[in-house]
């Protein structure tokens, strides 16, 4: 047996830069349709509420209901990653009508569903995190993140390594899940 090489070995992901550094150059921006009341022009949950359901692949947008909308996490955990977020921009629970707590809850249950067809997800994480000390990324919008889950997947590497591994386009998953609905 060969001892471990002193040098780690290298996983290439241009893509994650624009996260890292909070660029959003990289991200497509359609020009929006109609602003909802109260949105924030620098978020962008609200920007693909906005936007025409044109841009919905572009945007890696998978459902718009009038009160909620499911898109791809452009900087996914774990392949089939999806946030599920109300339109309008409200940071806590008690924030929202019952009406689209009740429709997120309906989304959330419906692509729980969808994961496991899809992508023959055995399992499923689901998380809120509700203000910035909680962990939430966009602490104005609270938006829930649904992650497929399988026996023996590379979970693992991100605490271990620091690495995730994503094994499909996220532009052929937004083709596969749309096919399911």
């Amino acid at each position: 047996m060969s001892a471990p090489s002193p040098h780690p070995d290298s996983l290439w992901a241009p893509w994650r830069l624009a996260y890292i550094t909070g660029d959003k150059a990289d991200a497509p921006a359609p020009e929006p349709a109609v602003w909802r009341p109260g949105a924030d022009t620098d978020c962008f949950l609200c920007r693909a509420a906005a936007v025409a359901a044109t841009h919905d692949r572009t945007l890696g947008v998978l459902e718009r209901t009038p009160t909620a909308l499911v898109l791809l996490n452009r900087y996914p955990y774990a392949n089939g990653h999806l946030l599920i977020a109300p339109l309008d921009h409200r940071a806590m629970l008690a924030d929202l009508t019952s009406d689209t707590l009740l429709e997120l809850q309906q989304r959330l249950a419906d692509w729980c569903g969808r994961l496991q067809l899809a992508l023959q997800a055995h399992g499923l994480n689901i998380g809120l995190n509700l203000g910035q000390v909680a962990g939430a990324g966009v602490p104005g919008h609270l938006h829930w993140h649904l992650v497929p889950r399988w026996p023996g997947d590379v979970n693992f590497m991100t605490s271990v390594a620091g690495v995730r591994v994503i094994p499909q386009a996220l532009d052929a998953l937004w083709e596969q899940l749309r096919s399911t609905s």
